[in-house]
């Protein structure tokens, strides 16, 4: 069967993967907004992303829209149609990515 989507599918190692994006991200600027969109066509602009739990999953943590709490949101990595970075002046103010240290 031809197209078939597992949960939690990985051919490589998410930390590497994880790790990549972050340079990626540094790469293009500190202050970027980093967008996520998943197969169902929901869009977050992210706060951070995390390889935990693993065995294919991801954690993303959006920015919270102004006066709601702060939450997580944990895909396959199978789930992710597309990463969009952006300079931080097409951002609404506060938004941006949170890269980990190194």
């Amino acid at each position: 069967m031809t197209g078939l989507w597992t949960p939690g599918l990985q051919v490589a190692p998410l930390d590497e993967l994880v790790e990549r994006l972050h340079r990626q991200i540094r790469a293009f600027g500190d202050e970027s907004v980093v967008e996520v969109e998943l197969h169902d066509g929901i869009r977050y602009a992210l706060e951070s992303l995390t390889a935990e739990p693993g065995f294919g999953f991801v954690t993303l943590r959006p920015h919270p829209e102004p006066g709601d709490p702060s939450f997580e949101v944990i895909v396959p990595i199978g789930s992710i149609t597309r990463i969009t970075l952006r300079p931080p002046e097409q951002a609404r103010p506060g938004f941006g990515f949170s890269l980990p240290a190194e």
